[in-house]
Parts: C-alpha cells; sequence; structure tokens
C-alpha cells in the first residue's frame, strides 16, 4: 500500500491516445511500457494531461482497466479520479480500487468554490468510500480555488491522505506545508518547471507531464536529487527546462499530445474545446524535440 514514505520518483500524468474518437487501446498500452521501460516511478491516468474533462464514466473506466492491467504491478498506478461533484468523486474512486489501482489523485472541486469546510468535507467523504491512499490536487489556475497549508495539514488526519501534488507555484505556501505536515505527508510538485526547487524544500517527487517524452531523465533528476547528487539534478533541470517551457506554450496537453504524435507514439487527436497547435508553437515545439534528440532535425522545417 502506498505511504506518505513510500511515495518518491518521477510519475507520469499520462496522455488519453484517441483514434477516430475511441480510446486507443494499442497505444495506450504501449505508452505504458514506454515509462515503465524509461524509468517512471508511477503512472498516472485520468488527470488533466488525459483529458479527464472530456471522457464519459465509461472512458474514464476504461482507461484504469487499460493501465491497471498493463502494468501488471510493475509501478504504482494512481487514478485520477477528481470531480467537482462529490459523488462522481466517489463513483470514480471505487472503480478505481475495484479495477486494482494503487491510489487516486483528487483534484479540487472546480467551478463551485467550496468553502474550506467544503473541502475538508469533499476529501472525508471521499476517504470514508474507499479504502484507497488518496493524493489531493491543489492546481487554482484550473480550479479557482487554493488549498491553504493550513487546510492541507487538517486533511493529513485522515488517514488515507498520504501526499499532495502540489501546482499553486507558490514555494512560500509549499514549504509552509512541509512546515506543518512534516513527514505525515508525501509532497509531489504539479509543475515540472519546479521539480527541482520543490525537492529542495522537502518534495518527495514530480507527477511529470514532461515525463511523457523523457522519462528517463525525469526519473533520473529526483533520483539524483533524492541521492544526494545536486551537481547532476541540476544539470538535468537545466537540460529540461527549455522543453518544459514549450509544453506548456499552449494549455496542457496539446504541446505533450502533439510532441507525442511527431514521435510517432500516438495519432494526433484531441476533444473539442481543445484544437491542435498553432503552426508556429508547433514549429518551436519541433526545434525543441529536435534539440533534445527525439524527432530527426530533418522534420524541422527551415
Amino acid at each position: 500500500m502506498l505511504t506518505a514514505d513510500s511515495i518518491k520518483g518521477s510519475m507520469t500524468a499520462l496522455v488519453t491516445p484517441f483514434r477516430d474518437g475511441k480510446i486507443d487501446r494499442k497505444a495506450l498500452e504501449a505508452l505504458v511500457d514506454f515509462q515503465i521501460e524509461g524509468g517512471s516511478s508511477g503512472l498516472v491516468p485520468c488527470g488533466t494531461t488525459g483529458e479527464s474533462a472530456t471522457l464519459s464514466f465509461e472512458e474514464h473506466d476504461e482507461v484504469i482497466d487499460i493501465v491497471v492491467q498493463r502494468v501488471r504491478g510493475r509501478v504504482p498506478v494512481i487514478a485520477g479520479t477528481g470531480s467537482n461533484n462529490t459523488q462522481e468523486a466517489i463513483r470514480l474512486t471505487r472503480h478505481a480500487e475495484t479495477a486494482g489501482a494503487d491510489g487516486a489523485l483528487l483534484i479540487t472541486p472546480y467551478y463551485n468554490k467550496p468553502t474550506p469546510a467544503g473541502l475538508k468535507a469533499h476529501f472525508e467523504a471521499i476517504a470514508q468510500s474507499s479504502r484507497l491512499p488518496l493524493i489531493p490536487y491543489n492546481i487554482a489556475s484550473r480550479t479557482a480555488i487554493n488549498m491553504s497549508a493550513e487546510l492541507v495539514s487538517e486533511l493529513t488526519r485522515i488517514p488515507t491522505v498520504v501526499a499532495i501534488k502540489e501546482a499553486s507555484g507558490n514555494l512560500e505556501q509549499i514549504q509552509r506545508i512541509h512546515e506543518l505536515c512534516g513527514e505525515r505527508l508525501a509532497i509531489l510538485s504539479g509543475d515540472d518547471s519546479l521539480t527541482l526547487p520543490i525537492l529542495a524544500v522537502g518534495g518527495r517527487g514530480v507527477i511529470s507531464v514532461a515525463s511523457n517524452l523523457v522519462p528517463g531523465e525525469c526519473a533520473r533528476l529526483v533520483e539524483s536529487f533524492l541521492d544526494g547528487d545536486l551537481e547532476e539534478a541540476r544539470s538535468i533541470h537545466y537540460k529540461l527546462l527549455p522543453l518544459v517551457r514549450v509544453l506548456f506554450i499552449e494549455t496542457n496537453p496539446i504541446p505533450v499530445k502533439t510532441a507525442l504524435a511527431l514521435m510517432q507514439k500516438i495519432k494526433l487527436e484531441f476533444r473539442l474545446p481543445l484544437v491542435t497547435l498553432r503552426s508556429e508553437n508547433e514549429q518551436r515545439l519541433r526545434q525543441e524535440l529536435s534539440r533534445m534528440g527525439l524527432v530527426s532535425a530533418f522534420s524541422v522545417k527551415t
């Protein structure tokens, strides 16, 4: 079972490949193998990067089932099961538990903007419905609500809350979480560009977008830091930083899915309201992928 002590490393926020409007099972299974062979510490399907907002319940279940079955226990699977509707989050979390997932990632309820008391009641209700280890996900840029360090500390009183994915971008807040929670809670970076700084103030790892493309480098960054090799971790951080920047040149997961398509790992297909990358941004992405050796230099237009 996942615990605050056992959660660490680079975990990948998996994209959901589509083909002709449906889940592309073959491509998804290949992505799972690519990630595990590349050194990822865990896989996180059905998060923001997995376009969970446009998946039906049945598709959400299908993606979790495919990933769990393909992983076969090689690494933990942390299923994205959050919703702004508590009953929907409970339903998704129960399915993830039945499917054999190792944990659940739960975004804070978006749009309805609950009070701190409402947030706490939301997570308590989910915890009461499932035995899965839970990881709240704090990303106010998408949800319009920020979980304070004090609220996060209160959530650790829920026995199954073992970690937090922190994407507030606020290092002061992240430090305060570590001060209040200590080793009771594993702090995971939700921003690839801040993985190293978050590790430096007490973080244990990252749930990464970039690792969809470069699982090995992302894994080595975290491993190097945790092993005490700051120089190596810093070197990898700065090597990855230009790639990370271009992966957020437009709304995630548009750039990362485009990159995977250019790498011939998936078909380029989104669901509305997401659309394809603007041509000038695609060219910038191609150039960065070429620099990283992920696509041929001949694919870059001059």
